[in-house]
């Protein structure tokens, strides 16, 4: 079971200075604040540094913040942070156990994970003393979790793209146990939310929710790495394109059949032949980039495969096949074995199995149509 953390603002300000500062009782801004012992100091002596501020009797709330930040040292010294789950209380054990883990026994029980909740919700409201801030951002205070995951995943992608030379990782691309390719998926779909909100506020409609919208400090940031991460088409194809320039700029040629190159699990040669076929179905910006920047062409109509027949189109060849037998023998009784052979218009001979195909129509005369019927008795079908 996950632990709770401490919920966090999404947006928070990196510095008080850029809030409203409305004081509260809860943040004694006119009292002194006890020192932060060095992270490398034993807690038996960190306790006994903090021992001089508790001759004389502070108050209960500044008493609170005194215990939280000497949790939070030794926390932050076992765990080199203070992600803290909300859930975490200062373990109760005896003395000589407590201080062999390095938590003194008058910390037992401190609830670390709620101080430092409540510690992120005086910062984001603006009621945090500078000092205070100061005393936990050496810590290595996390203010937003969302934050973190965001700098996490971002530093993950920047590994992933040095190693690959691009930032358009499948989904399922991994670096150093990060899922690199489903943390891309999801800032993308981030990213175009953005641009949705932007176009509707450009045409004067109302944005319901910015909420799981890319900030522009984001995308900056994304676009640093490689600007075209968030292409307008399928990654896929904009991956493909990178990698088939890669290997141009390597002094290589263009590969142009299917298993000729292969780069990062993509087939380049492949990738190229469906540009070329499916030139018509690319946007204008695509095919731009194919022909400027690869050099890649549309494929002639004598490169495009033929498209298959349809079987209507089946039935008029093998008609105009009978109408040919019939104007040349005067009547269309065909022996069952005979082949037809007609001369199309760019002068191919192709070859008809007429009569297997008369004694067809002739057994199914009951579901044809009596269009068909009719073109059928015109070239001198007898049903009988």
């Amino acid at each position: 079971m996950r632990p709770l953390h401490a919920r966090t603002t999404y947006n928070t300000p990196s510095h008080p200075q850029h809030r409203t500062h409305n004081p509260s009782p809860h943040t004694l801004t006119n009292l002194p604040e006890p020192p932060i012992p060095p992270l490398s100091e034993p807690a038996t002596h960190q306790a006994s540094r903090l021992a001089i501020h508790q001759q004389t009797p502070l108050p209960a709330s500044h008493e609170h913040w005194r215990r939280g930040v000497e949790a939070a040292v030794i926390y932050a010294r076992e765990h080199g942070d203070l992600k803290v789950p909300f859930t975490f209380r200062v373990p109760t054990v005896d003395n000589q156990e407590a201080e062999g883990e390095g938590w003194p026994a008058s910390l037992a029980g401190f609830p670390l994970g709620q101080w430092t909740a409540d510690a992120r919700r005086f910062y984001a409201r603006g009621d945090m003393d500078e000092d205070r801030i100061v005393q936990l951002e050496k810590l290595g205070m996390i203010w937003s979790h969302f934050d973190v995951a965001w700098e996490e995943g971002l530093s993950a992608a920047r590994g992933w793209a040095a190693e690959h030379g691009h930032l358009l990782a499948p989904l399922d691309a991994t670096f150093q146990g990060a899922a690199v390719g489903i943390w891309l998926k999801n800032a993308r779909a981030a990213a175009r939310k953005a641009q949705e909100n932007e176009q509707r506020r450009a045409e004067g409609l109302p944005v319901e929710s910015s909420a799981g919208a890319l900030s522009d400090t984001r995308r900056d940031q994304l676009e640093e790495i490689d600007a075209s991460w968030c292409p307008s088409w399928p990654v896929t194809w904009q991956r493909s394109f990178h990698l088939v320039r890669m290997h141009l700029d390597a002094g290589e040629a263009l590969p142009t059949e299917a298993g000729d190159v292969l780069r990062q699990g993509e087939d380049l040669g492949r990738w190229v032949q469906s540009v070329r076929l499916g030139w018509d179905q690319l946007t204008g910006v695509q095919q731009w980039m194919c022909e400027q920047v690869l050099g890649i062409t549309p494929a002639t109509e004598d490169e495009k495969p033929k498209s298959r027949r349809t079987q209507a189109d089946k039935w008029s060849a093998n008609l105009v096949a009978a109408r040919q037998f019939f104007e040349r023998e005067g009547h269309l009784q065909v022996p069952r074995k005979h082949v037809e052979t007609v001369l199309s218009q760019d002068g191919r001979e192709d070859q008809y199995r007429l009569g297997a195909w008369v004694n067809n129509q002739r057994s199914r005369a009951a579901a044809l149509s009596s269009e068909r019927m009719e073109q059928l008795s015109k070239v001198g079908l007898r049903w009988t």
